[in-house]
């Protein structure tokens, strides 16, 4: 990979009209951080940072798709097969991903011994912004026709929602690839002409022209507008709850008093029993007296926990299926607390910590009553392609999970430090200084439980939270992984 451009060369750049070229023959992850990189200063220079997440899904889905050709020639290759024979390449496309995947070291090393190389371009001119993902490997006739063929069935969808809800069947990979990068440009005023895909000099250009003079993004989605009319419609904490946040603020009240009004919610006395007596507050022995629990967690920890059951009470009213959602958020808010116990000295933070993992997903109550399927449909495909859940949810609904969880904290009045732990969750990198110490441990521990899923790979993993957590390895990410869950496991309940 070339050396890092400065902010001047880009300008330079962007002035004499001159292509910046990134040549990678693995696209290793920190590449596709880098690239993104310039993607965003070419942006800022010219003043359109607003199409930095469509452009950066298109960029992504090109390249990624010109390494798998890559990949593609030397596995087959490999195997004395014929790429242009249709039997043939049906056949080896059949177990191409596993056994790729399986050994793509020894992959990465055959393209680079094979001379395969992936170059990425950037250029201002003519009034526009230029995109093209370059790989020294023809593209066949059949695979040309795939392409356009995807590119004819985008025609069919208005938006990228109506693409998620139509193509039901994942296993069609790159091909749901293309639909969604043509509806992409869509969304920024463009149409199927400015994505061109041709043989130039024996290299396959996947090329994106932006005439700088049509870029307008598309007004909010109605899906949208019924996400923040659902979060509007939402009741107030009850007058109980509201009047014991009040209590625990109020510095002449006297925890008999604060008990006395806990102990009149049975569900209440028993939730915070439950917490004083988990593997969070490691107590020698039992604790059944309602003043001596609240003692023990303290008024901010009184106070999370109202934020917590005030949220289950108002949503298990309305409703209904939310057992798996909170299940994970136990253990995301249980792993959180212990990332922050052994990682962070600012004991204030904590309690914090943990209150905002139960309550990270709030959004997701939302999304999924709305729409039942489509964030199932979205998390698989972000998956699939290693990019961020919050990119297609912003671009495809309008607004993500993250932020509509935030909207809801706020109307509730919660502190800023949780409503800026959910909007944060999945976007550390973004957070205040003042809350690092509460959304970092919340987004790795988010991160481990779905790694342990095998929903996520250390690959994807924010390039912040491995500087902050010195993770140089993933090996170093497996032994915090393991220790996190060996603390859990092994606390005493």
């Amino acid at each position: 990979m070339a050396s890092k451009l400065t902010t001047g060369e880009i300008k330079r750049a962007i002035s004499s009209s001159i292509p910046v070229i990134v040549k990678t023959y693995s696209l290793a992850h920190e590449t596709e951080i880098y690239i993104e990189r310039i993607l965003e200063k070419f942006l800022q220079e010219i003043g359109y940072e607003k199409i930095k997440n469509p452009l950066a899904y298109c960029l992504k889905e090109l390249a990624v798709n010109a390494k798998k050709a890559n990949t593609k020639r030397v596995y087959f290759l490999d195997n004395g097969w014929d790429i242009a024979n249709p039997s043939q390449y049906e056949s080896g496309m059949s177990d191409f991903k596993e056994k790729t995947l399986s050994n793509i070291d020894y992959y990465v090393a055959k393209q680079k011994e094979a001379g395969l190389y992936i170059k990425i371009a950037f250029q201002t001119r003519d009034k526009a912004f230029i995109i093209s993902v370059h790989n020294n490997v023809e593209i066949t006739r059949d695979e040309h026709i795939r392409i356009f063929d995807r590119i004819a069935r985008a025609r069919a969808y208005e938006n990228i929602t109506d693409a998620f809800n139509t193509v039901i069947d994942n296993t069609e990979g790159a091909g749901l690839g293309i639909i969604i990068l043509i509806l992409m440009l869509k969304k920024i005023g463009l149409s199927e002409d400015a994505f061109e895909i041709d043989v130039e000099n024996g290299e396959t250009i996947a090329r994106i022209t932006i005439p700088l003079s049509e870029v307008h993004l598309e007004k909010i989605s109605l899906l949208m507008e019924t996400i923040v009319r659902e979060v509007n419609s939402l009741p107030r904490f009850p007058d109980s709850i509201v009047y014991l946040q009040k209590l625990t603020s109020d510095p002449d009240a006297s925890i008999q008093e604060i008990a006395r009004h806990v102990s009149s919610d049975p569900v209440l006395t028993a939730e915070l029993l439950k917490l004083v007596n988990s593997p969070i507050y490691r107590v020698a022995k039992r604790i059944e007296s309602i003043a001596e629990a609240v003692k023990l967690v303290g008024m901010r920890g009184l106070r999370n926990l109202l934020y917590s059951y005030g949220t289950q009470k108002i949503l298990g009213e309305k409703y209904t299926e939310m057992k798996d959602l909170w299940k994970h958020s136990l253990k995301v808010a249980t792993y959180a607390h212990t990332i922050a116990r052994n990682y962070t000295r600012k004991n204030e933070f904590i309690d914090d910590v943990f209150v905002a993992g139960i309550l990270h997903d709030l959004g997701k109550i939302i999304f999924t009553s709305l729409h039942p399927d489509l964030l199932d449909k979205l998390i698989d495909f972000c998956n699939d392609k290693g990019i961020a859940i919050n990119m297609l949810e912003d671009l495809s609904i309008g607004l993500n999970h993250a932020e509509t969880g935030a909207l809801m904290a706020e109307k509730w009045n919660f502190p800023e430090q949780l409503v800026e732990a959910i909007r944060r969750h999945h976007e550390p990198s973004t957070a205040p200084d003042q809350y690092v110490n509460i959304v970092y441990p919340v987004y790795l521990a988010n991160f481990i439980a779905n790694f342990e899923d095998k929903e996520l790979t250390f690959p994807q993993l924010d390039p912040t939270i491995r500087r902050h957590y010195n993770f140089k390895s993933e090996e170093d990410f497996q032994n915090l992984v393991d220790r996190i869950i060996k603390i859990t496991e092994s606390s005493p309940n």
